[in-house]
């Protein structure tokens, strides 16, 4: 396994709009030796960015936002998700930083404590995302509305609803965005722990 080595033969930029599209022709060492034929894959690339759970241990409450996705629009239901707060580190933030900064401006809420759960990629078959997942312990007495930055074209509401409420959702499908999924199996996990 150490033996792993990648040669990237050209790279060019296919499409830059708000998100940006790589072609590469690369080669890579095969498992059992040698090298592969040269390959072509197209690389959808998404820098770092950052999601947190927004949990009250007192009330046993998740935040959960809906928004329109614009991933979701192939399939039969509506492109409106129920996520958690989640953005875009932008230069010279850290991971952290944002998930208070996007706490406040998707969710109109006040991390009190921020643990780093988990740091993963979302979709390596073709995006370049790397996620680093937050527990933020809120207060959630005062939460819900709609919030969002206009100049980003944000639309988001945003709700608390009892723990068990959340996992039952997910559990039956109203919750189909994976990121949600893991921090709600993370805190079906810990949640004990958080509340005592």
């Amino acid at each position: 396994m150490s033996n792993k080595q990648l040669q990237v033969i050209a790279k060019e930029t296919v499409y830059q709009g708000f998100f940006r599209l790589e072609k590469y022709r690369l080669k890579h060492t095969l498992f059992q030796g040698g090298w592969s034929n040269e390959i072509v894959r197209e690389l959808f690339r998404r820098g770092d960015c950052v999601a947190v759970l927004l949990y009250d241990p007192v009330r046993d409450e998740v935040v959960l936002i809906e928004q329109f996705r614009i991933g979701a629009v192939l399939r039969k239901k509506q492109a409106w998700l129920l996520e958690i707060v989640a953005g875009a580190v932008e230069p010279g933030e850290t991971a952290a930083e944002v998930a208070i900064r996007e706490a406040e401006e998707e969710a109109g809420c006040k991390i009190q404590e921020l643990r780093l759960i988990h740091e993963f990629y979302t979709t390596p078959g073709g995006a370049s995302e790397w996620l680093s997942l937050f527990y933020g312990r809120i207060d959630s007495r005062n939460v819900g509305g709609i919030f969002g930055l206009d100049h980003e074209d944000e639309d988001i509401r945003v709700s608390a609803v009892k723990f068990e409420q959340a996992y039952q959702m997910m559990e039956q499908g109203e919750i189909d965005s994976a990121i949600p999924i893991i921090a709600l199996q993370w805190l079906y996990i810990h949640r004990p722990a958080l509340r005592s």
